[in-house]
């Protein structure tokens, strides 16, 4: 058993955290932060009455528990004791509350898109090229406070970030899922060369791994590093690609490793991500400029091949670390707006 304690004993914490964080509770549908700071004050003297914090130094001395004090200004760990236990304390020591907004999206047009090909490490189309300088345009109308902005490796998110004009760090994890002996082929040329492969990977997308390359669970795995360092982080532009930029939606997003592979990520969009409490704002930005469609829809059952052998997987294809039956918390969307259907069809850019 592993105990994490919440403690707040600065007034100006607890009003922050009132406002910022209770306001939006399903506790509080109407959302009149005058009542809702009242309310929510008197409900902390009833906690006092009958709440007894943890003790380290007598009582609760041989117990396994994190102690995060005023939303992470301190911490006190007491006798960790295995993996899981010190994953949490990882995981709770890198996160914060402070306002943030995270943009994700693709890089621009590149010249393999074009022509259907996956991997490689193609450049930036014409089209691709003007999406970096609309990029550009976005990112200074929107006068973000000491925005970082991270690419991953390969030429043509780095190509996309240059004409931003502005400071960039490359990260290697960051880079496409790597397709193994399928790099540079088309899904045409994959499924006359490799039926099997290609039909394996239709049948589970998730655990499916490329021969001599990676399955989307390997690169869930492979950017848990850059999902804790967004989680520490302000405000953050991270220029990716499909399959990275699906991982991490579906991080924020709370997806399953059923939908994950699906996510709708479409070229010279934007998705700009509000953490707040209770979830994850969404909003979806197009700059108007023609892509082609890079979106391979799940196929329904009836399309499946049903007179081959049954599907072995991989010896090193393990179980997903998410199920479709995931409970999910409640999400927030743009004010005004639907929430977005990231396995549904995009709305055209015209």
């Amino acid at each position: 058993v592993f105990f994490v304690e919440s403690v707040c004993d600065d007034p100006d914490v607890i009003a922050a955290n009132i406002l910022e964080v209770k306001v939006s509770s399903p506790d509080y549908p109407e959302r009149d932060r005058e009542n809702v700071m009242d309310d929510f004050l008197k409900r902390i003297e009833c906690y006092k009455v009958t709440y007894q914090p943890l003790d380290p130094d007598d009582y609760d001395k041989d117990l396994s528990f994190i102690k995060v004090i005023n939303v992470g200004q301190r911490f006190l760990v007491n006798r960790v004791q295995d993996y899981i236990q010190s994953k949490i304390v990882y995981y709770l020591m890198n996160i914060h509350v402070q306002p943030r907004t995270i943009y994700l999206c693709r890089h621009g047009e590149s010249e393999y898109n074009l022509v259907g090909k996956i991997g490689g490490d193609s450049g930036l189309s014409p089209r691709g090229k003007q999406f970096a300088q609309a990029l550009k345009m976005f990112i200074e109308e929107q006068e973000i406070v000491d925005l970082k902005v991270w690419t991953s490796q390969l030429k043509r998110t780095i190509q996309t970030a240059e004409s931003l004009g502005v400071t960039y760090e490359q990260w290697k994890i960051l880079n496409e899922i790597d397709a193994g002996v399928c790099e540079e082929m088309t899904y045409a040329e994959i499924e006359a060369k490799y039926p099997d492969e290609f039909a394996m990977r239709d049948q589970d997308k998730y655990l499916y791994r490329y021969p001599g390359g990676e399955s989307y669970q390997d690169l869930v795995q492979r950017l848990e590093p850059a999902i804790m360092e967004l989680e520490r982080q302000g405000n953050v532009l991270v220029i990716s690609h499909q399959a990275v930029m699906r991982c991490l939606l579906a991080y924020f997003l709370d997806k399953s490793a059923d939908e994950l592979p699906y996510l709708r990520c479409p070229l010279h969009t934007i998705l700009k991500l509000t953490p707040v409490a209770y979830g994850c704002k969404v909003e979806m930005i197009t700059l108007n400029v023609e892509a082609v469609n890079t979106h391979r829809d799940k196929p329904s059952l009836n399309s499946l091949p049903t007179s081959q052998t049954p599907v072995r997987m991989r010896r090193n294809s393990f179980t997903p670390r998410a199920s479709a039956d995931t409970v999910k918390r409640p999400r927030h969307y743009s004010v005004g707006s639907k929430p977005l259907d990231l396995l549904g069809p995009f709305p055209s850019l015209e």
